[in-house]
């Protein structure tokens, strides 16, 4: 991911996976009833809209597609797709946060499943603790089933807690399902980098992520659907009637409240005595205030019948939930195996029969035959990460990347210094030390940071502190962009896009990172869109973020600088920007601890 954990909560991973003894156990013999998408998206109202679009627009591909940068247009999609789904909702996420802008989404759930939607959630368990252990109550609610995936044994007060009782596990604790989908009827979807929660839609008070996601309409959907249900159906998915009763829920949204009373009691309290201290900011267990609870509902669904799609041709590049073994025990094995652009329910596709699930015209055009050798060549790594790792020695003159947590492993290396001597120009984005929400994860990039640039990998880090949220995709554009900025107030700004530009012709967008945890440990699915517009739109972004938004890093007489963005007026400087010398004084002391595949 990495996950996002705080500094401490990283070495409390790392403590925990070395401590670990016999505990808690998960139960035996769960009951699993089979169920998969919609068969006839078609016959929908949401079928009927894609159709209209794509024969007004004359589109020659089947499958169209909307970038989702700035929070609005993000949040919009996610409820015109609640709003519009007549048939099947399938939610597929590593974390949902129990705050403001999760619980709109959640109403809207709720109203879906009364009308006679089918939903399904299927949900990474290792953030279901604590407050954001409300969002569990879904599977409560008719019509609603959620299952949560290679979930920890124990009670749920505490994510720390439940490492602990995960004894024998440490392999459990450290593969998680790091897929996102927003699927409905089958016909329309949402998948890119963001998780459901505040901080992924602009609306937290201490901390948002810039993100992007990709809206996509048509048979690609189908593709996301069957990757969907390989989960789903997999002996890894819990319901979560298995893990937790009615019962025990109901005591857990009882202590949420009591908790709830007692700190709003207390700051009204701290007001009383002094009225003109200024507000306090909440702590991320702290129940969503009236303000972002309005600014949350004045969100308005996107207008799918103004939406401007881009109709390409496109592949999907699913991990197989084989990925993380379902025994961790003596004897357990992983089949990692990478699903492209067709049915995920086979065990494992071989690389010849591998096809791409893109619409294939009569006569095949130039720009169809280099997806297919886009795909091919993705096809012959066993992971998404190894995939696009294939891809790359596939550019000619030009790589974009984002990658929020980037800790390339020696075979990342290796594909870069390879592009490098073909000339290939690449840059790479990623979060500077104060930007990056898990610390202790920039030591994994920051201890080959030298190397790349010696090799001649340009280097960009987001700057923390900006004026509003929308640092890097922004304002929407004509070019197949819905974005819209969001003022962050104080708040840091923190990279979280997962986007991949090659040759100005192939973009990328997934839940995946450049780093060894996406590429060995969780499970990830990304879209891969052979469009100019659309890697022009991003690219044309990823560029202007580089350049106003970033700490350019370079080499000088043997030493880092760090260049400041463009107009900033900020002044270059030797030390990682906008840290504190604690924080940078800890990561030297306890950086070298963690190994990067831990990272």
């Amino acid at each position: 991911m990495p996950s996002p954990f705080t500094f401490f909560g990283r070495y409390a991973v790392l403590i925990a996976a070395l401590l670990l003894g016999a505990c808690a156990q998960l139960p035996k013999d769960v009951d699993r009833p089979v169920s998969t998408a919609l068969a006839s998206p078609n016959d929908t109202a949401l079928g009927a809209l894609v159709r209209q679009r794509r024969q007004a627009d004359k589109a020659r591909f089947e499958s169209g597609f909307l970038l989702l940068g700035g929070p609005p247009a993000a949040y919009g999609s996610r409820l015109a797709l609640i709003e519009g789904a007549q048939k099947t909702l399938d939610l597929q996420y590593y974390a949902i946060h129990a705050d403001a802008s999760t619980g709109r989404l959640v109403r809207g759930l709720r109203a879906a499943a009364e009308r006679g939607v089918r939903v399904r959630i299927l949900l990474d368990d290792f953030h279901s603790t604590g407050r954001d252990a409300l969002v569990l109550g879904l599977a409560f609610v008719p019509n609603i089933e959620m299952r949560l995936f290679n979930p920890l044994a124990g009670a749920r007060d505490s994510t720390f807690s439940r490492l602990f009782n995960s004894i024998g596990d440490a392999s459990r604790i450290q593969q998680r399902m790091h897929n996102k989908l927003f699927l409905a009827d089958n016909v329309l979807g949402v998948t890119g980098g963001r998780n459901l929660g505040d901080a992924y839609f602009g609306n937290a008070t201490t901390g948002n992520f810039v993100d992007l996601d990709v809206l996509a309409a048509g048979p690609i959907v189908q593709d996301l659907s069957r990757s969907f249900d390989s989960y789903w159906n997999n002996e890894r998915a819990y319901p979560v009637q298995s893990l937790v009763s009615r019962e025990e829920f109901q005591e857990m949204r009882d202590r949420a409240r009591k908790a709830d009373k007692e700190l709003s009691d207390e700051a009204a309290a701290a007001k009383k005595d002094d009225p003109g201290a200024p507000e306090s900011k909440p702590g991320p267990d702290a129940p969503p205030t009236a303000a972002q609870r309005a600014r949350v509902w004045d969100e308005k669904p996107l207008d799918l019948r103004t939406a401007t799609f881009v109709w390409a041709p496109a592949v999907m590049l699913a991990d197989q939930p084989g990925k993380i073994p379902a025994d961790t025990g003596p004897g357990a094995t992983r089949d990692p195996g990478l699903v492209v652009g067709q049915s995920a329910d086979a065990a494992r596709v071989p690389r010849a029969s591998r096809t791409p699930n893109a619409p294939q015209p009569s006569s095949p055009s130039r720009r169809t035959a280099s997806l297919e050798a886009a795909s091919d060549a993705a096809a012959s790594g066993d992971t998404v990460v190894e995939g696009l790792l294939q891809l790359i020695g596939q550019a000619r003159s030009e790589l974009l990347i984002i990658s929020p947590y980037f800790v390339p492993g020696q075979d990342m290396k290796q594909a870069f210094a390879a592009a490098r001597v073909r000339g290939v120009k690449i840059r790479v984005l990623t979060n500077s030390l104060a930007s990056n929400d898990a610390p202790v994860a920039h030591v994994g990039y920051a201890r080959h940071r030298e190397e790349l640039l010696k090799m001649g990998v340009e280097l960009y880090e987001l700057r923390s502190e900006q004026t509003t949220f929308g640092t890097v995709f922004g304002s929407g554009s004509s070019g197949g962009g819905a974005g819209g900025s969001s003022a962050t107030g104080e708040s840091r700004a923190m990279l979280h896009s997962k986007v991949l530009v090659m040759d100005g012709r192939l973009l990328v967008v997934g839940s995946m990172n450049l780093d060894l945890r996406s590429q060995l440990q969780n499970t990830e699915i990304a879209l891969l869109i052979r469009s100019d517009e659309l890697s022009r739109v991003a690219g044309e972004q990823i560029e202007r973020g580089m350049r106003e938004r970033s700490w350019h890093v370079a080499q000088v007489n043997g030493a880092l600088v760090w260049h400041a963005p463009e107009g900033s007026g900020l002044a270059d400087t030797t030390t990682e920007p906008d840290a504190s010398a604690t924080l940078r004084l800890m990561l030297r002391l306890f950086g070298p601890l963690a190994p990067d595949q831990l990272l």
